[in-house]
């Protein structure tokens, strides 16, 4: 008997105290962009649209010129999460990968003028979510009855570019 996705993910991670949308690998319809916050979130600006936040990051990347392949321990501060991973690849992950999951800029969990300080709650919080998530993908490798060979859950199967993680399929019900 082959389980339903849908019912895995419902079960599974409702279990767990979360909700995520069933992600993997049933082609999805790309849902609608919700409308944008209001002008005063800009300290939540993606850091493409912040001119502030894009002088801080490139900042950052001229000061970790060629170290770029260096493990990111030994070029920043206070790395927790990303021993072992090169510098500039810990840069991609937080510009590609975090800021757009969430839609926020590098200032949500940082202070751009002392990148290593763990003085917000919200840099506590992604680190957590982090381990979570490892722990979400470790269960998942092997389930059976899963149509994917590598089910992967990330910060986008529930944030979804938004702060507050989606807990239902209407998009308004998560802003």
């Amino acid at each position: 008997m082959r389980i339903a996705i849908r019912d895995l993910v419902a079960g599974g991670l409702l279990l767990a105290g979360l909700a995520a949308v069933p992600a993997f690998s049933v082609p999805q319809a790309k849902p609608e962009k919700p409308a944008p916050p209001p002008a005063a979130a800009s300290a939540e600006a993606h850091a493409a649209g912040d001119p502030e936040m894009q002088r801080a990051v490139a900042a950052l990347h001229k000061a970790i010129e060629g170290k770029e392949n260096e493990p990111s321990e030994k070029v920043f501060k206070n790395i927790k999460n990303f021993t072992g991973v090169p510098a500039g690849r810990l840069l991609g992950a937080m510009e590609k990968g975090f800021s757009p999951a969430l839609g926020v800029s590098c200032a949500h969990c940082h202070d751009p003028e002392h990148w290593e300080s763990d003085a917000k709650d919200e840099k506590q919080a992604a680190r957590g979510m982090m381990k979570l998530v490892g722990e979400i993908n470790e269960k998942l490798k092997g389930m059976p009855g899963l149509m994917s060979d590598k089910p992967t859950v990330n910060c986008t199967t529930c944030h979804r570019g938004q702060v507050k993680p989606a807990l239902t399929l209407d998009e308004k019900e998560h802003r």
